[in-house]
């Protein structure tokens, strides 16, 4: 299939603007449309890469779901797929990133006051009923919170995450792109999708 010019164009467009060392962990996430909701969020924010953990939930594929949700977002982003959270978090460690889980608690540090301007960051989120496990609880470098002035003490994921994605894309703003390699290489990537 041949692609236009104008398709080329804002390829181009939205590779330059991928982010570098910035990794969204979906930890059991239950319903498929709220994981689509998510996936459109992440690349609205140049997130490339989307960790999927099935240790808990039936296993779903992240390319065939949410089509409607989601306006194919799933179809421009990179998905690695565990059947472990501790094995998930261990490989993001082992690859430097500073993991960041989202939570209720309330030892958890608040958004506002959250720190994401780092080379590289793991930004994990929970079950829709349970939030993140134990496990991820434990393995995080630092528990964040959205503050909640309601009644309600939870937001829909795909909301929360659209807030969390936002704040932490806002303090990376341009410091971490992907190198010109890497943005060739997903431009290629990109072109045969």
């Amino acid at each position: 299939m041949e692609i236009t010019e104008k398709r080329l164009k804002k390829l181009r467009k939205v590779v330059k603007k991928r982010q570098s060392g910035f990794v969204v962990v979906l930890e059991d996430i239950h319903d498929p449309h709220n994981a689509a909701a998510v996936l459109r969020s992440c690349d609205t924010f140049g997130i490339q890469n989307v960790y999927f953990i099935f240790e808990n939930e039936k296993e779903y594929n992240p390319k065939k779901v949410g089509k409607a949700s989601s306006s194919t977002a799933n179809k421009w982003l990179d998905y690695k797929i565990y059947k472990d959270t501790k094995k998930c978090l261990t490989d993001l460690k082992n690859s430097d990133y500073k993991i960041f889980g989202t939570t209720l608690s309330k030892d958890s540090i608040k958004l506002e006051n959250a720190n994401f301007n780092t080379n590289k960051i793991a930004l994990v989120f929970g079950n829709e009923h349970i939030g993140i496990s134990k496990q991820a609880e434990k393995m995080c470098d630092k528990l964040v919170n959205l503050q909640q002035l309601g009644v309600v003490q939870s937001l829909n994921i795909s909301v929360a995450a659209g807030i969390f994605l936002y704040e932490a894309s806002r303090q990376r703003k341009n410091k971490y792109l992907l190198s010109a390699n890497k943005q060739s290489k997903l431009l290629k990537d990109f072109i045969k999708r």
